[in-house]
């Protein structure tokens, strides 16, 4: 498990258009808020994709990029950003080793069944590439709101 005020593990992925985002070209320039998420197109994911789209603009004004990460594929992000009108880049983390440098593939339980899967988490990570917020677990509902507000206290 990460923790708060040590160095982003650094990542390459291919986005909702396959180009391939390095978490280092927002070294200096960008606060990033990357969020894990189990699925695209499921009922948490997309109120938490919607609530981050809404407030879009805000976390451009506070220099923050939102990026979303599942083991989805390029084409499925695209059919889930086209669907609900998304305004958030959303990362292909096929393999998963953005999931495992981030701790969030983890063994976890529904109506008894015990699966491994990705546990909604967010991350904060200033311009210098140090975590500012590291929060397993994540309840979507008000959760781009809660981040909004730590990023404007940065």
């Amino acid at each position: 498990m990460l923790e708060v005020r040590q160095a982003a593990p650094l990542f390459s992925s291919p986005n909702q258009h396959e180009q391939i985002i390095n978490l280092a070209d927002y070294r200096g320039r960008k606060n990033v808020v990357l969020y894990f998420y189990p699925k695209d197109d499921t009922p948490g994911c997309t109120i938490e994709a919607n609530e981050f789209t809404a407030l879009a603009q805000k976390f451009a004004d506070a220099d923050t990029v939102v990026i979303g990460v599942s083991k989805d594929s390029c084409a499925s992000h695209q059919a889930f950003i086209d669907k609900y009108d998304l305004n958030v880049e959303l990362l292909a983390d096929t393999s998963g080793e953005v999931c495992d440098r981030y701790g969030v593939w983890q063994e976890k339980e529904k109506n008894g069944v015990r699966k491994m899967g990705i546990v909604r988490s967010t991350f904060l990570i200033d311009k210098n590439g140090i975590l500012e917020a590291v929060i397993y677990g994540v309840n979507p509902e008000g959760h781009a709101q809660d981040m909004l507000n730590r990023v404007q206290q940065l």
